[in-house]
C-alpha cells in the first residue's frame, strides 16, 4: 500500500557530523541508481526535494535491511555514505541510540490484560478501532494537553502505540521494539529485530506452553514473525512463515485462541523496477502459527494458482504470473462463522485471476479460501518508468489496494456487515452471509496511488468513520472531475446503507515547515472513543471531531520540537500511517511519517490538563 513506497523509494539519510565530503562522488551514484525515479517521480515515489529533508540512517536501513536491499546488492558502503552526503549535506556518525538513557527506576508490575487497554492493531478482533472505555470523556477532550514525549531512535515513527495494563509497546524503523511505562514513558526493556518493525504489537494471556509467560508478537520487514516475553523482552521464538526471499510482514498479526494469524506482503513490486528481474512470482497470504512455538499450522495464499512462465519482457527477461495480492492489513476475526477476512493489493503481473484488489474469507481452522470478491479488475502495478518497457505492463493499473483492515460490524438490527475502504476512494459493505456479496459502495474520494482510504477506518454503533487521503489523485480520473478535488476530509456513513451522515472537509493545511510539501490529506489510521473521532493529517495536526456532526472540537500541531523523556529532542512531522490509540486516560499519537512531508520521530502522550 501507500506507505511501502516511503522505504522502497528511500535512498538517503544520515546523522549530522562535520560535512566533510566523501571520496566517492555521491552525485554519480545518484545519477546512476536514483535519478530515473526521483527526478521524475510518479505515483508514490518521493521527489528529490523530500529525500533531502530525511533523517539519520534511513538509507543504510533501507538498503541493507529494508525494501531496497535487492537493488542495493551492488552498492558498496562508500557509495551509500556518499549518497547520504550528496542528498542531505549530512554525514553519518555511525552512533546508535542510547537505549539506557530512559530506563525505569522501578520494576514493572504483573502484566494486566483485564483493563481497557489497546491490544493489537484494531483493539478488538473485529478491527473496529473503537475504545469504549478510554478514560477520557468527550467533554474533556478540549482540555487535552501534552503530558510527555518519547523520541524514536532513527528519525522516523512507525508502529502503532499499544497499551496493555501499565505498559506501552511501540516498534521502530530501526527494528527496536520498546516496552515503556504507559504513564511516564520510561523504558522497561528493548528488543532488536533483524529488520524494521512496522507492525503493531499483540500481547497474549499467560501461555502455559511457553512457561506461563505473556508473549508479545510482531513481525519485521524481512519476513520474520517474533514472540518475545512481554515482561522481559527475551526472545521465545522467531520464524519465517513464507519462504519467498522478498516476503515481508507489514500488516499486524492477529492473536486468537492460541493461534497467531500473520498477513504476508512483499517488496517484489519494487524490485521489479530492474528489467533483469524475472517478475513476478510472489503471492500474498496468511499463515496460522502456533502461538506458543511458532510452528506453522497452515499457510494459505490469496492467489491459489502457482505462478508460471508467461513470456519475456522488453529486456528479454522471463516474466511470470499470476502474482501479487499482498495482504497489507491486519486480519479480521469472525468468531461466529469461524472465518478470517483480509483485503488484498494489486497484481504484480498482467494475469488477473480475481484475487487482487479484493476482500476474501478464509476458514480459521483449515486456512481454506472460502470466497473472494474483487472490486477492481486488471490492476497490474509495479515500480516502473514507461509502459511496456522492462517489467512495466503496457497498461499500468491504478494501484487500488485494500490496504486498510476490514471491519466486521453488527448493526442494531443484528445484521452483520464487512466494511472495507479502498485506495480508489470507495467504501464497501460486504455480506458475510452471502459469500461476500457487495451490499453497497460509496465513493468518498477520488482515489489514487496514495489517494482514497489508506491506513485505517473505524466503526462505532451503526456508523463507520472514513479518513480520506487523496494526496495524489489517480490518473484514471478525467481531469475535469479533479477540478473540485481537495485532499483530506473525514466522513461518517451508515453501515447498513452507506448513506452519508456527515462529511467534514479538511481545514486548509498550515505546516510549520513551510509550503513544500504541505497538504491536508488524512491518510493515517483513526481512533474512536464515545462521542469523538481522532484523525491526524499530513500537515502535522491531530484533530478531534464530534462523532455526531463532524465538528472539530480540538486540534494540536505536532510538527514541533519537543524535549523527550529519553534524554534527547523529538521532532514531529506529518502524521501518516499508524496514527493514534487511546487507553487509560491518555491519547498516544505518532508524529513524523516522512514521505509527504518532513520526517519526525515523536511519540506524543496527551492527557486531560497534561496530568
Amino acid at each position: 500500500m501507500g506507505t511501502r513506497l516511503l522505504v522502497s523509494a528511500l535512498l538517503c539519510l544520515s546523522l549530522w557530523s562535520a560535512p566533510a565530503a566523501p571520496s566517492v562522488d555521491g552525485g554519480s551514484v545518484y545519477a546512476t541508481h536514483c535519478a530515473a525515479c526521483h527526478d521524475h517521480p510518479q505515483d508514490r515515489i518521493p521527489p528529490r526535494s523530500v529525500l533531502g529533508r530525511l533523517w539519520p540512517d534511513q538509507v543504510e536501513r533501507a538498503l541493507t535491511t529494508g525494501q531496497m536491499r535487492q537493488q542495493a546488492a551492488g552498492l558498496a558502503s562508500d557509495d551509500i555514505h556518499a549518497l547520504d552526503f550528496f542528498l542531505t549535506g549530512k554525514k553519518s556518525s555511525g552512533a546508535g541510540p542510547d537505549l539506557r538513557a530512559n530506563l525505569c527506576s522501578k520494576q514493572a508490575g504483573p502484566i494486566d490484560l483485564t483493563g481497557p487497554g489497546w491490544n493489537g492493531w484494531g483493539r478488538d478482533f473485529q478491527n473496529t478501532r473503537f475504545q469504549p472505555e478510554p478514560g477520557i470523556s468527550a467533554q474533556d477532550v478540549p482540555r487535552l494537553k501534552l503530558k510527555w514525549t518519547f523520541a524514536y531512535p532513527g528519525g522516523e515513527t512507525v508502529g502503532l502505540p499499544i497499551v496493555v495494563g501499565d505498559r506501552l509497546f511501540v516498534s521502530s524503523v530501526t527494528g527496536i521494539v520498546f516496552a515503556l511505562d504507559a504513564k511516564t514513558g520510561c523504558t522497561y526493556w528493548t528488543f532488536e529485530a533483524d529488520g524494521p518493525v512496522k507492525t503493531a504489537i499483540t500481547v497474549s494471556p499467560p501461555n502455559q506452553q511457553a512457561g506461563g509467560r505473556n508473549l508479545a508478537f510482531f513481525g519485521d520487514m524481512l519476513g520474520s514473525a517474533y514472540a518475545v516475553d512481554a515482561a522481559t523482552g527475551q526472545l521465545v521464538w522467531k520464524v519465517k512463515p513464507d519462504a519467498n526471499p522478498l516476503a515481508q510482514l507489514r500488516g499486524s498479526p492477529k492473536l486468537y485462541q492460541g493461534r497467531l494469524y500473520v498477513p504476508i506482503s512483499s517488496t517484489e513490486e519494487t524490485v521489479s523496477a530492474d528489467p533483469t528481474y524475472p517478475c513476478c512470482s510472489f503471492r500474498g497470504g496468511v499463515a496460522a502459527l502456533d502461538a506458543a512455538t511458532g510452528k506453522t499450522i497452515w499457510l494459505s495464499h490469496t492467489i491459489t494458482e502457482t505462478p508460471r512462465k508467461i513470456g519475456k519482457n522488453s529486456a528479454g527477461t522471463d516474466i511470470y504470473g499470476p502474482a501479487g495480492a499482498s495482504v497489507w492489513n491486519s486480519p479480521t476475526i469472525d468468531e461466529k462463522r469461524r472465518r478470517l477476512y483480509v483485503g488484498t493489493g494489486n497484481a504484480y503481473s498482467i494475469l488477473d485471476n480475481g484475487a487482487t484488489d479484493a476482500v476474501m474469507a478464509f476458514n480459521l481452522d483449515s486456512g481454506k479460501r472460502l470466497w473472494v470478491t474483487q472490486a477492481t479488475l486488471h490492476d497490474s502495478w509495479v515500480i516502473c518508468d514507461k509502459p511496456g518497457i522492462g517489467n512495466c505492463p503496457k497498461e499500468i493499473g491504478p494501484d487500488f489496494d485494500f490496504g486498510s483492515s476490514t471491519v466486521l460490524r453488527t448493526a442494531a438490527s443484528g445484521k452483520q456487515v464487512i466494511l472495507a475502504g479502498q485506495k480508489s476512494g470507495a467504501v464497501y459493505a460486504f455480506d458475510p452471509d452471502d459469500n461476500g456479496k457487495i451490499l453497497w459502495k460509496v465513493q468518498v474520494g477520488v482515489g489514487g496511488a496514495y489517494g482514497g482510504i489508506e491506513h485505517g477506518i473505524a466503526a462505532e454503533g451503526d456508523k463507520v468513520y472514513v479518513p480520506i487521503s487523496d494526496v495524489i489523485p489517480t490518473t484514471a480520473v478525467p481531469a475535469a472531475q479533479l477540478a473540485p478535488h481537495k485532499a483530506g476530509g473525514l466522513s461518517a456513513l451508515d453501515i447498513l446503507t452507506g448513506k452519508s451522515l456527515w462529511h467534514t472537509p479538511a481545514p486548509e493545511p498550515v505546516c510549520s515547515w513551510g509550503k513544500d510539501p504541505c497538504v491536508a490529506a488524512q491518510a493515517a489510521s483513526i481512533a474512536v472513543i464515545p462521542g469523538i473521532v481522532f484523525s491526524g493529517s499530513l500537515d502535522g495536526h491531530i484533530r478531534a471531531y464530534n462523532s455526531t456532526d463532524g465538528s472539530i472540537v480540538w486540534t494540536f500541531d505536532t510538527a514541533q520540537r519537543f524535549d523527550a523523556v529519553n534524554g534527547t529532542k523529538a521532532t514531529g512531522g506529518a502524521i501518516i500511517g499508524y496514527g493514534e490509540t487511546v487507553a487509560g486516560g491518555v491519547l498516544y499519537v505518532n508524529s513524523g511519517g516522512g514521505y509527504h512531508g518532513p520526517p519526525g520521530n515523536a511519540l506524543l502522550a496527551f492527557s486531560v490538563d497534561g496530568k
